[in-house]
């Protein structure tokens, strides 16, 4: 396998996988046992662990595997972010992981589209300037979208969303205008958990930092309950089914959209539970 191959992964385990049977393919006569003996390892079936899921790389055998792969320098640096990405053991850490990994240059060339898509739900304003188009009004300029926006962005972020909106397709030229369009984003799901974390926590911060906002241009409400566990689902289905009717709601009105608003719906535990 061509070392350039492993900017294709996100998941060092399948990259792991794929290059064995490539190596098996090559050379019947390849094995689990004959990597563990260059990697310097004892166990014969430790690859197949790692592969499997079983076992989690240490720094010790992360730097004999890299050894036995062959891997240069700034592929075992790859190498090493991908293992940090999936042994991560809290959303943060991931999250700083994946900021790495979409960091790296041949790895945005490698899964461009991907990428892209994933790069939507990164930063509040990409979805923003998305829907801002929708507005009566809207102007495709930088310098315009970065100051309407709230809080207002640099003009080079407004170039940059409209340059993005218009690769996904979501942006469309209509003779000298940019009008909305449908499309869909597809986040690899490897990522999925944390481009939602990023996302959510991006918004949570422009719902603290609307609290400043004149009382008549927003709405806050909270509710403080003690639950039965049981009844999470159905209060999850709930809330689910309030999206869904604010979304027509918000679709099926025929004036002039003129504003972008953010609305968000929480169900967040303020305790331990109380009975086992």
């Amino acid at each position: 396998m061509d070392g350039t191959e492993i900017y294709r992964y996100l998941d060092y385990r399948k990259f792991l996988a794929d290059w064995f049977r490539e190596k098996k393919e090559a050379n019947p006569l390849f094995s689990h046992r004959a990597f563990a003996r260059k990697a310097g390892q004892a166990s014969p079936s430790l690859l197949l662990h790692v592969i499997e899921g079983k076992r989690n790389l240490t720094p010790i055998t992360q730097e004999a595997f890299v050894k036995a792969l062959g891997l240069k320098a700034e592929e075992v640096e790859f190498f090493s972010t991908l293992v940090s990405l999936d042994q991560a053991e809290t959303q943060e850490e991931r999250s700083r992981a994946w900021e790495q990994v979409r960091a790296t240059r041949r790895f945005r060339e490698a899964r461009k589209l991907e990428g892209e898509s994933v790069e939507y739900l990164s930063a509040w304003y990409y979805p923003a300037v998305r829907e801002l188009a929708l507005c009566k009004g809207f102007v495709a300029d930088p310098e315009w979208i970065a100051a309407t926006l709230r809080p207002r962005i640099r003009p080079a972020q407004a170039k940059k969303a409209i340059e993005l909106l218009v690769a996904l397709g979501m942006l469309r030229q209509e003779g000298e205008r940019l009008i909305p369009a449908d499309a869909s984003i597809a986040t690899p799901h490897e990522v999925a958990s944390i481009v939602a974390y990023n996302y959510h926590r991006g918004m949570i911060e422009r719902a603290q930092d609307a609290l400043e906002t004149p009382p008549k241009d927003r709405h806050y409400c909270a509710l403080t309950v003690a639950v039965p566990e049981s009844l999470l689902p159905r209060l999850k289905r709930e809330l689910d089914a309030f999206q869904e009717r604010l979304l027509d709601l918000c679709d099926g009105n025929t004036d002039p959209k003129q504003r972008v608003y953010q609305i968000n719906l929480h169900l967040l535990p303020l305790s331990q539970t109380t009975q086992g």
